[in-house]
């Protein structure tokens, strides 16, 4: 029987890829492919696939919390973060929400194939790269507090935005970026500060002496 599979990713590039690296394949169907949030929320009320490959920046919710939503409405879901983050706190709020695998972009059909196996059998499944940063993390606990915190200049730059109180639009205006990369740079932003949300990023910036 055929594994079931709906895809969420903005890009129509990547959606695109992905059918075309698994459509001459007799192991899997694409049952459905959504652009946002939204589209995955309303289309997964009609049909739940096996094994839902979910993308971290999306326009609406990111799947950080998207992916605890349906797994809390859809316990039996199986779901697989194929992203371009490589960062590892992402990797650990994904997997702390309950999702069965984290992949990259750059997985080949073979790696794809064998991951939507794995998670459907029960376990988890980590792209290599990512699971070695996940080993090398833990293994340098005992030599790294982990009290610093290091911010990109881009990055920087946004949580000055965010300091004082500019919207999105705004911020991508005065840096000449685009809103989604805003939006990009502030998840980094909340991850690597541990914030939940504006509130907290600026109480944690300020904290750390970051502004």
């Amino acid at each position: 029987m055929k594994i079931k599979i709906a895809i969420t990713d903005d890009h129509v590039m990547v959606l695109k890829g992905i059918e075309t690296m698994l459509g001459n394949t007799s192991e899997v169907t694409i049952i459905a492919s959504y652009t946002n949030a939204q589209e995955t929320t309303e289309g997964l009320k009609k049909a739940i696939p096996d094994v839902l490959l979910l993308d971290i920046n999306l326009p609406d919710i990111n799947g950080i919390d998207l992916s605890k939503k349906l797994l809390k409405r859809y316990p039996e879901l199986k779901i697989i973060a194929l992203t371009n983050f490589e960062d590892i706190s992402f990797v650990k709020r994904m997997l702390k929400n309950g999702v069965h695998g984290y992949l990259l972009k750059n997985t080949d059909k073979v790696e794809l194939i064998e991951a939507l196996k794995s998670v459907l059998s029960g376990n988890l499944y980590i792209q290599k790269s990512i699971n070695d940063k996940l080993l090398m993390q833990m293994s340098s606990l005992s030599t790294n507090n982990g009290l610093e915190i290091k911010l990109t200049r881009r990055e920087h730059d946004v949580l000055v935005g965010i300091s004082e109180e500019l919207t999105t639009k705004q911020i991508s205006e005065k840096l000449f970026i685009s809103p989604k990369t805003v939006e990009t740079h502030r998840m980094n932003i909340m991850s690597k500060l541990g914030a939940k949300n504006s509130v907290g990023i600026i109480k944690i910036a300020i904290e750390k002496q970051l502004l």
